[in-house]
């Protein structure tokens, strides 16, 4: 029989890629960190299924994974709002007018947290990176246009 038809046994799988940590302090708002200990908490059950299947390359992948975030749990900074933010800083939301008259508003988060679809964006990014620091008139390059910072919220 041709060795293409036969299944080879789950101990012929490559080693998988450990999943690469950010060198930068792991920043975390609470809403953030409740997410990771999620995450870990379900990895935990996901690896308990996997175990009792006995589906070694699943085990493998949510044990990689497991290892990641319970580092990222370890690691974690929370970082407390402040009420009535003056500048730009990790937790706050940025409200930015555009020279087109257009806005958007971003909120620094940390690495784990960001999406930048609904406007979450690292505090290490580029973008967040410019934006630290800055206050209410302030104007910079954002995505390629001039903007103003028009508001701060915590």
């Amino acid at each position: 029989m041709s060795r293409a038809f036969v299944k080879e046994s789950d101990d012929d799988l490559p080693p998988l890629p450990e999943r690469v940590v950010s060198p930068h302090p792991n920043f975390v708002t609470p809403s953030g960190l409740k997410q990771i200990e999620s995450l870990v908490q379900s990895l935990e059950e996901q690896r308990g299924v996997a175990r009792a299947a006995g589906d070694r390359a699943q085990l493998a992948t949510i044990e990689r994974d497991l290892r990641y975030w319970t580092q990222r749990r370890a690691s974690a900074r929370p970082v407390e709002p402040i009420a009535s933010p003056d500048t730009v800083r990790f937790g706050v939301q940025v409200r930015l007018r555009f020279e087109d008259d257009s806005e958007r508003s971003f909120r620094l988060v940390g690495e784990d947290e960001a999406d930048p679809a609904q406007g979450r964006i690292s505090w290490v990014s580029p973008i967040g990176a410019s934006l630290t620091g800055c206050a209410v008139g302030d104007e910079l390059e954002v995505l390629g246009q001039r903007a103003e910072i028009v508001a701060l919220e915590s």
